[in-house]
């Protein structure tokens, strides 16, 4: 469209032509409008496109459905991905202006629609899942994750297509945001599986995308006592991390608290935050680990006798006043939780 000397000319041509003028008339229009830099009424030229399609909306239901290919899935998806590229930067400029952003919401309303006719039998409902992941990527920018929900339990309680039908690149992005709604509901089991999913079937290549899985996947593998490399962390330049592993490593509830503070801002913009801080159960733990190998080592036969009093001195060591009392109830925590087996014997 940048090519065109008058694309305002082409615009008043197509709109004489024959059936074809509804369709292409917003095309025209929404590159018109983009190429001069005004996004608001690119979107808003663009959307005329499938709502055009969608004015007599059963009829054009009852035809699609009524394909037997798919040839027009991949047309629908493009304008899927416009839709929501084209609504993320209009609302940039709507807030520039001073106005209420509300282009991505409406954009999402509109691929629900999209869902619901690509969700039925057939070839057509491969496209479903890429349909879900444009719906994943607004939701979570407008922070209404809770509306993934409806979606994700017509993808996993479908049989009309396993789940491995579908496309890699769709897969990937299923399960990672996927992932991150069970780092958020604290399924750290779950989690641990879609974001070891998403990373497996990341290319290697695509070196961004295997850092933004692994700013959650690391907490998830920390949380369930597995601890990175080094080398990994500063490959994908996630050294925020070194200090917090760094404090699990010693069982040194301080340092973890500190490490936590130093890059506070960052992990709550990942949404991580409130998982790290849980990771303080993982440093007593390790803790009473350490002085377990200790006391084995001088009394094997004694060595899970192990007394609070004990666990206060190596807390105090590292800076940590507590009583009998508040350890006592730490360790109970984790019997709980079992993070670790043992019984309280008083004498």
């Amino acid at each position: 469209m940048a090519g065109l000397q008058d694309a305002n000319r082409i615009i008043r041509q197509s709109e004489k032509c024959s059936q074809y003028a509804d369709i292409l008339v917003p095309v025209f229009r929404a590159l018109q409008s983009y190429r001069l830099r005004n996004l608001v009424e690119s979107y808003l030229a663009l959307k005329k496109l499938p709502t055009l399609l969608m004015e007599n909306y059963s009829a054009f239901i009852q035809e699609f459905r009524n394909w037997e290919s798919a040839w027009a899935l991949e047309a629908l998806c493009v304008i899927a991905y416009e839709i929501r590229i084209l609504a993320e930067r209009a609302d940039k400029e709507l807030a520039s202006i001073g106005k209420t952003p509300e282009k991505l919401k409406g954009a999402g309303s509109f691929l629900m629609k999209v869902f619901g006719v690509l969700a039925g039998k057939g070839p057509k409902r491969v496209g479903a899942l890429y349909v879900t992941c444009q719906l994943f990527k607004i939701y979570f920018k407008l922070g209404t994750v809770h509306l993934c929900r409806s979606v994700i339990r017509s993808i996993e309680t479908a049989r009309i297509f396993e789940f491995e039908e579908f496309p890699v690149r769709d897969k990937f992005t299923y399960m990672y945001y996927t992932g991150r709604l069970e780092v958020c509901n604290e399924n750290f089991p779950a989690a641990d599986h879609k974001l070891s999913y998403a990373l497996t079937h990341c290319s290697p290549l695509k070196e961004a995308n295997i850092r933004m899985i692994l700013k959650y996947l690391i907490p998830v593998k920390l949380s369930i006592g597995i601890l990175p490399w080094n080398l990994l962390l500063d490959k994908y330049n996630l050294t925020e991390y070194n200090n917090v592993v760094l404090a699990l490593k010693r069982g040194d509830l301080r340092f973890l608290r500190h490490a936590l503070e130093e890059h506070e801002d960052r992990f709550l913009r990942s949404g991580v935050y409130l998982v790290l801080e849980k990771l303080e159960l993982q440093v007593y733990q390790r803790l009473i680990k350490k002085i377990y190998i200790i006391q084995k080592q001088k009394d094997p036969n004694k060595a899970h006798q192990i007394k609070f009093e004990v666990i206060v001195k190596a807390l105090k060591w590292f800076e940590m006043d507590m009583d009998v009392d508040e350890v006592e109830c730490i360790v109970s925590i984790l019997i709980y939780k079992n993070l670790m087996k043992g019984y309280f014997a008083h004498e």
